[in-house]
């Protein structure tokens, strides 16, 4: 044993363990109680005024019926759209009577379309953006478009082609 070392006396190793897996009990505790599930404090409000996502199942293919009706046309606002994650498509109407689909799938990290506002597809994982029009990216970080989907308007019913 060194000059600067002290034997410390039997049981301090024990209280500082108890003391510490305490502390780290009480952060825990603390930074738990930082985010509330309660629609009381505040509740969750859209991230926009833009149609949000109508569902939330297989974005990645899945068994998914392509002749069953996805939307409607009047359900497709003019320069807007409606992501429908659960049937794995966003569906936009660039200018009227024009309908396009879209992967609900961000190419940045593979994160869920959230909505459709202000002309463009939004991702608010990381804030990527993308075209209603053609699904380019019309802000980062994504770097790659949107996959198109094809998609059929039969009189006034929207389905996969």
């Amino acid at each position: 044993m060194s000059d600067e070392q002290t034997q410390t006396p039997p049981g301090t190793q024990t209280r500082r363990a108890l003391l510490a897996g305490a502390g780290a009990v009480g952060a825990a505790v603390v930074l738990s109680a930082c985010g509330s599930d309660d629609d009381t404090a505040g509740g969750s409000a859209p991230t926009s005024g833009g149609p949000g996502a109508t569902g939330a199942g297989d974005a990645a293919g899945g068994n998914r019926d392509t002749s069953a009706p996805l939307a409607r046309t009047a359900d497709i606002p003019v320069g807007g759209g409606a992501v429908y994650a659960s049937k794995g498509v966003v569906i936009t109407q660039p200018e009227a009577g024009t309908f396009k689909g879209f992967d609900p799938i961000c190419t940045h990290q593979g994160c869920p379309v959230s909505n459709v506002d202000g002309g463009t597809i939004n991702c608010t994982c990381h804030n990527s953006k993308f075209s209603i029009t053609d699904g380019s990216v019309k802000g980062g970080p994504a770097t790659k478009p949107l996959a198109a989907k094809e998609i059929k308007v039969d009189g006034d019913q929207i389905t996969l082609a």
